[in-house]
């Protein structure tokens, strides 16, 4: 899958989703909200109705050309993660753009949910909501509670307090150069 998607599902963490697509739209990254749903119109966890850009079923999902540069984001929150981790046209693209070379990334219980469908994880260090590591290391993967993990393509935040490391750690991974621009329009270097 090409480009950087942001996928939500009726019941996403508003924080995780958002702040991170903020982040990465002042980095220069052109970044699209797609509703899992045939409606665009996605409610958060919160009460919170976002239009995205695009619904699942209107997207091109296969991984041709898909390189690093391109990469599927699943936001926590509840029911959010459990409805995307069911909906099988995401998983399945989700394992063809990784296996194509595509990043993905997954914060608070997405990484549980969603990533630890992806096979071979052995020794993929990660981060998650606590509570949600069992899946991820039942396959390998090792548990750490740092707020933002990057290992490889695969990148993970903890919880919604920690979504703009999480959407920094991708931005890194994407475009580095902007890193630091980003950080300062948020006063995040002057702590």
């Amino acid at each position: 899958m090409k480009g950087i998607n942001i996928f939500l599902a009726d019941g996403f963490e508003d924080m995780e989703a958002l702040a991170t697509c903020d982040v990465l739209r002042r980095g220069g990254l052109q970044v699209e909200l797609v509703s899992i749903k045939s409606d665009t119109l996605v409610t958060s966890s919160h009460g919170v109705d976002v239009d995205a850009e695009w619904a699942l079923e209107d997207l091109e999902l296969s991984g041709y050309n898909t390189g690093s540069e391109d990469v599927m984001i699943f936001p926590g929150g509840m029911p959010g993660s459990k409805s995307l981790a069911a909906c099988k046209p995401l998983i399945k693209a989700m394992k063809a753009h990784y296996a194509a070379g595509g990043m993905v990334a997954a914060i608070c219980a997405a990484p549980g949910l969603v990533l630890s469908q992806l096979d071979d994880l052995k020794g993929v260090e990660f981060t998650c909501f606590d509570g949600f590591q069992d899946a991820l290391e039942a396959k390998g993967a090792v548990f750490t509670p740092k707020p933002a993990v990057r290992c490889g393509r695969i990148i993970t935040g903890r919880s919604a307090g920690h979504a703009i490391a999480f959407a920094i750690e991708i931005l890194g991974a994407v475009n580095p150069d902007k890193v630091q621009e980003v950080k300062h329009s948020l006063f995040l270097d002057t702590i």
